[in-house]
């Protein structure tokens, strides 16, 4: 499959010489987006409605300088144990790996490593894109550059509503990633299910959305695709509630000087404080219900 350092899962590497559906997820949820025990309770939960849909789940990590494609119990247990566990994207792989560190991947390093293990399909909660002041700061994910180079079908539920969505949209254009939206005339902002961005595309069902991927990777343009999925209903926050907690931490997050990658994993831990718990219960819903489109679209991917 490739020349990485691979460590694939003997379920994962059966699915994928079976041709089978297999759907890739990241790890930065269970090591800096969540609190414990919240972590690995959503990461079992996650693989487990994966399965319920017929596909295999493969938890991407770095575990002691190996990269894991799918995690045992075990594998779970020492990742959210180990104190010196970092976040690691793209650009961070390799020194972790020389180190011997153990790390989250983001969505990034999750869609390089997936691509090298042969899935195309992977599943998160929101990604990563142009910051709020990004115009002084320069604060663009790198999630948005693998996007625009790695053929993976990214399902999410739009981007983090701690952004800037119009830009990152933008930036997405720019980088000629398709961007679908599921069922939803509305591009959806994470915790809530509108943005006020209209839909670039909108496609209702899964099949007509794998019908999507497997098109455009035909065409070999060499990017990725985001596949964007509201939050179910009864867990969604209005976009008039949820926007001046969001303005409230990203403040918190200037007056404190907090930069870079530790960012969002302060914000996303500031609004939950703020909305006593809500946007967590969020979070892990959308996470959900973007594990089963995923499995899904995988499904009909391989058919």
């Amino acid at each position: 499959m490739t020349d990485l350092p691979l460590d694939i899962h003997p379920e994962v590497a059966a699915a994928l010489k079976a041709g089978r559906a297999v759907v890739a997820l990241e790890s930065t949820i269970i090591t800096h987006g969540m609190p414990h025990p919240q972590n690995v309770e959503t990461a079992r939960a996650v693989e487990a409605a994966i399965r319920a849909e017929g596909a295999v789940p493969a938890t991407i990590a770095l575990l002691k300088g190996r990269i894991k494609v799918g995690l045992s119990d075990a594998d779970l247990d020492a990742l959210v144990a180990d104190p010196d566990c970092v976040k690691a994207s793209g650009r961070d792989l390799a020194v972790a790996m020389v180190r011997g560190r153990s790390a989250g991947t983001t969505v990034s390093s999750t869609m390089l490593i997936a691509a090298r293990a042969g899935i195309r399909v992977f599943a998160t909660g929101g990604i990563g894109g142009v910051h709020r002041g990004a115009e002084d700061t320069f604060d663009i994910s790198a999630d948005l550059t693998e996007l625009g180079m790695t053929e993976v079908a990214v399902v999410c539920a739009g981007v983090k509503s701690i952004l800037d969505i119009p830009k990152t949209l933008e930036h997405l254009e720019t980088m000629r990633v398709p961007v679908i939206v599921h069922g939803s005339d509305d591009f959806p902002a994470f915790f809530s299910r509108v943005s006020g961005e209209p839909a670039t595309h909108r496609l209702d069902t899964a099949a007509e959305i794998a019908a999507a991927v497997a098109t455009h990777l035909s065409l070999g343009t060499g990017t990725g695709l985001l596949i964007a999925n509201p939050v179910p209903e009864p867990d969604a926050i209005p976009a008039a509630e949820i926007d001046g907690t969001i303005a409230e931490a990203v403040a918190e997050a200037a007056a404190q000087g907090i930069r870079g990658k530790e960012v969002t994993p302060f914000l996303l831990a500031r609004i939950n404080r703020l909305t006593e718990g809500r946007s967590l219960a969020a979070n892990i819903a959308l996470v959900l219900n973007n594990a089963r489109l995923a499995a899904q679209v995988a499904g009909g991917l391989v058919k």
